[in-house]
């Protein structure tokens, strides 16, 4: 198991993560805190006024966020939800999403199964006649090296 930030948990000793207090300590970061096992991807995000995750798509996993502290939405296939701590919201695959920090902080955890890769897929802006502009066979969405990605 791997923590990207943060003291490493020992796999053998399952302990309680204070995820209020990673928040406040890392707030205005993104992640704030991770871990990821062999099976599970949690990202503590803690957005400060204006922040949050831009619009995109993950076709690989459902997600679920739980919202830790303070104000803020998540967009859904452009129907906001107000959340607030507490709150839990899950997020089918396929489904564009962002978040946003409506007051001075905004601090949620997602939760998925663990994929191959973070590559989330922006929407492409369509050419004049309609398409995407893409002549390839993969699908509409590429990483940087060119491949095709399914987050």
């Amino acid at each position: 198991m791997t923590s990207t930030t943060g003291a490493e948990p020992d796999p053998r000793a399952p302990s309680p993560v204070d995820l209020p207090y990673l928040a406040r300590a890392g707030r205005g970061q993104k992640p704030a805190w991770a871990y990821q096992s062999a099976d599970l991807s949690l990202n503590l995000i803690s957005c400060t006024a204006g922040q949050g995750v831009g619009a995109h798509v993950n076709t690989e996993v459902d997600v679920v966020i739980v919202v830790i502290d303070g104000t803020g939405s998540i967009d859904i296939d452009g129907h906001r939800y107000p959340v607030q701590p507490g709150q839990a919201v899950i997020i089918p695959k396929g489904c564009q999403r962002a978040t946003r920090c409506d007051g001075d902080h905004f601090s949620y955890l997602t939760c998925h199964r663990r994929r191959a890769g973070l590559m989330p897929t922006v929407p492409r802006p369509l050419e004049r006649d309609g398409t995407d502009g893409d002549t390839r066979s993969t699908p509409a969405t590429h990483r940087p090296d060119g491949g095709s990605s399914a987050p």
